[in-house]
């Protein structure tokens, strides 16, 4: 301890340029200060100020141990705030933003957070448009695809896999594609990026060399719910995530084609910013939600810049 108050002193000293100042913000005398530094340098063996009746300055020696004291006291700060955090109750207004079409993953599990954390008010923005969490005060994300804002932490969620599916209505009119190429001349119902207004591609797998397939487009909507409703009325053929087609599927609304020629599963993250202290309602959440749905790993994010 003796030791731990020497560095403060010392640090607080070199920040502030004199020991009556460090004092102050310490609350100690100038003298009782100056005599902490001492110390640490009597132990250390080097001189770490360089004292006069003007001022004081820090040596080379002096210099280099302070950067490294700087980062150990806020290390310390930061721990201490973090045990303070991880003890308080979580409560107060989590502002989330989740894509349209995750609600099929949310509702199920959200009566029992709800139950868990009472004083944890949840305020659930189901939206696929592109946003800046930091800028418009979000807590929690859900996404999928690229993430490139380095001011954000991730964790990997449940994967999902695209499907191709047709009504069976469609299919007996059409016929049922065998290969990828057999679906030139099918009907097409394409989802369209709300932010971009790209097409989404059909994960397939061609050939190298082969030609862009010749589907026509019947429909294209920025909503998986219209889409799914477009497919399920027979329009023609569309692609939507494994969760979101489950039912139908099962009920036999619904039928996959060329599931052998889809590319691999996609993954959904959460994602909130990096600050040093984690807030209890954001914890919770996140924790919750990585229990719930399968998390695996939680890294940083490399790059810059909004969520798509």
């Amino acid at each position: 301890m003796d030791r731990l108050s020497g560095l403060t002193a010392f640090v607080r000293t070199a920040d502030l340029g004199s020991f009556a100042a460090a004092g102050r913000v310490l609350g100690l005398s100038a003298s009782a200060v100056g005599k902490a530094v001492t110390n640490l340098e009597r132990q250390l063996g080097v001189r770490l100020l360089q004292r006069s009746t003007r001022s004081i300055r820090l040596t080379e020696e002096g210099r280099l141990f302070h950067e490294r004291c700087r980062r150990v006291l806020d290390d310390l700060d930061d721990a201490q705030a973090s045990l303070a955090q991880a003890v308080a109750v979580p409560r107060g207004r989590l502002r989330v933003s989740v894509p349209i079409v995750t609600y099929h993953l949310l509702l199920p599990v959200l009566p029992e957070f709800i139950a868990r954390y009472p004083e944890v008010e949840l305020d659930i923005d189901f939206n696929d448009r592109i946003i800046d969490m930091i800028e418009e005060g979000v807590d929690v994300a859900i996404r999928s695809g690229n993430l490139p804002d380095s001011r954000l932490m991730s964790r990997s969620l449940r994967p999902f896999q695209m499907l191709l599916c047709a009504a069976p209505v469609y299919l007996e009119r059409y016929g049922v594609p065998d290969c990828p190429r057999a679906l030139d001349g099918h009907l097409a119902i394409h989802f369209r990026f709300p932010n971009s207004g790209k097409v989404q591609n059909w994960p397939l797998t061609l050939p190298e060399g082969e030609p862009e397939l010749r589907t026509r487009t019947v429909l294209s909507c920025n909503n998986m719910e219209a889409l799914r409703g477009a497919t399920l009325s027979g329009l023609g053929i569309g692609c939507m995530p494994d969760f979101l087609a489950r039912s139908a599927l099962a009920e036999g609304k619904l039928c996959t084609v060329l599931d052998a020629h889809i590319d691999g599963p996609g993954r959904f993250h959460l994602l909130w910013p990096s600050n040093r202290h984690l807030s209890p309602k954001v914890r919770v959440f996140v924790d919750f939600l990585s229990e719930r749905l399968f998390a695996e790993r939680c890294e940083a994010l490399p790059g810059a810049a909004t969520l798509s």
